[in-house]
């Protein structure tokens, strides 16, 4: 079994299961197979996928509400890090949110493998689910990684979040330089002062999580669809 692994969840409180330490190992074997075919990560090496898939990813776990938490998972990508979360707190709901057809199929069809029933799949862009009534405003967490800068990741997760609930943000260490440019954005959104938290894994340098927490409901013009937002963020 993968100590660090294990080490990460036990600092969120969570003994992690010899069945599920096989879980996060089966589910690297299903996004290499399927990145044999399609583009969903350019992390190829094992170890690596170990590290920057599955550890990194188990790092939010003690950001995390206990119980039945309601978790968006926006521009899931591959699945990370909504489907190790999922597989480690299978008390949680998760939501992963992606549009491309090709990588939404692979999450459905990985999720249906490793028997996760408390995953669910919107297939449609996050400007559209968090205009959507069955999802704005509903989910206690919205997580996210390499999806964007952090004045478009507020203006996509935040409308998705119910007042004090909040954003985990992966990222990396130049944050704070867009932390500058996104703070007028994330006020008018609703959002409080941002806060960042180290990974507390020396072996993935200056990842960090990035925490915003919902204070405010966020006006009903948020999120723009792309048409209007025209490729230019809040300021």
């Amino acid at each position: 079994m993968n100590e660090l692994w294990t080490s990460l969840a036990s600092r969120a409180g969570i003994e992690l299961k010899p069945e599920q330490h096989a879980q996060l190992n089966a589910y690297l074997d299903l996004l290499n197979e399927a990145n044999q075919r399609m583009n969903l990560t350019r992390i190829v090496d094992r170890a690596s996928a170990e590290l920057l898939h599955i550890a990194d990813a188990l790092t939010l776990l003690s950001h995390l509400p206990p119980g039945q938490a309601r978790i968006a998972d926006v521009g899931s990508g591959g699945g990370v890090p909504g489907i190790p979360l999922a597989i480690v707190r299978p008390d949680a709901r998760f939501t992963l949110i992606e549009s491309t057809r090709k990588k939404a199929a692979f999450l459905t069809e990985a999720a249906q493998a490793l028997g996760l029933e408390n995953v669910k799949l919107f297939a449609e862009r996050a400007e559209d689910a968090g205009q959507y009534s069955g999802l704005r405003a509903h989910f206690d967490v919205a997580v996210c990684r390499a999806v964007g800068t952090t004045d478009w990741l507020a203006e996509w997760c935040l409308p998705l979040v119910k007042i004090g609930g909040k954003i985990l943000a992966m990222k990396g260490p130049k944050v704070s330089d867009e932390l500058i440019l996104a703070e007028p954005a994330i006020r008018r959104l609703g959002g409080g002062l941002p806060r960042t938290h180290a990974s507390g894994v020396d072996v993935l340098g200056g990842h960090v999580i990035l925490e915003i927490v919902k204070v405010a409901a966020t006006p009903s013009a948020y999120p723009r669809s792309p048409t209007l937002a025209k490729g230019a963020p809040l300021r």
